[in-house]
């Protein structure tokens, strides 16, 4: 196995049949078309402790594709860790785009820092060192930032997921895109709870009450997609 395959190997997020079918989803996909920075922004972070919380490379790509469908120039996220996500959201905005970027811990996001630097992206984002979701009621106290965000990625906390949807509603606009990450939570979602690791259980049952509410809420169109832990994509109706 060449260090590229270690390197996703080690980390992977792919809930496809086999291993080796999520590889040929990469090796034919997804890196050719990665852009650089972005894989040394992904190979620094493979050697994170925590570098499973990274974007899924298969994921990203999607993502990126949405944000140009639909010319997002104002996005949030939440949740950024070493800023794969965060890095390839900047490259893709405009030049004149701009992100709110929030996460706890500006230690890790320190470690993608140079490459996002040498990107020359750092003058589109703002980082911003705290809890989500003081922040989001921060930004509705101003008028102006309501359905004022063309897009969100939230990649944090699962138990604050609702309570970060119904910020978003009122912060994305109406045919803006939210897409939450983790939605199949490795897989557990389908499995008995009395099968399910004990590692996972709580983070599967607060994904199975998260994923119940956003398929009953009629705000919003969503589809979860199956690439890396499971991403869900949805379109603010109204």
């Amino acid at each position: 196995m060449d260090n590229e395959k270690k390197r996703s190997a080690s980390f992977s997020k792919g809930l496809l049949q086999s291993g080796e079918l999520y590889q040929y989803v990469l090796e034919t996909n997804v890196y050719p078309r990665e852009p650089e920075l972005l894989k040394e922004l992904r190979d620094m972070t493979a050697t994170h402790p925590r570098a499973i919380m990274a974007t899924a490379p298969d994921a990203g790509q999607l993502i990126a594709m949405l944000l140009k469908l639909i010319n997002a120039k104002r996005t949030i996220e939440v949740g950024v860790f070493t800023g794969y996500s965060l890095l390839l959201t900047a490259l893709t905005i405009p030049e004149d785009g701009k992100i709110v970027a929030i996460d706890m811990n500006r230690e890790a996001y320190e470690i993608g820092l140079p490459v996002i630097r040498k990107a020359g992206v750092e003058n589109k984002i703002e980082f911003i060192e705290s809890e989500a979701l003081p922040v989001l009621d921060q930004l509705l106290e101003d008028p102006g930032n309501e359905n004022g965000f063309d897009f969100a990625f939230i990649d944090a906390d699962k138990i604050n997921y609702w309570k970060y949807h119904e910020r978003l509603m009122k912060l994305v606009k109406v045919g803006g895109i939210v897409v939450y990450d983790n939605t199949l939570w490795a897989g557990s979602v389908a499995m008995p709870e009395e099968c399910t690791p004990e590692i996972l259980r709580e983070g599967r049952q607060r994904t199975l009450e998260f994923n119940k509410l956003l398929a009953a809420d009629p705000r919003v169109e969503i589809s979860l997609a199956p690439l890396g832990d499971g991403i869900t994509i949805c379109r603010r109706m109204h």
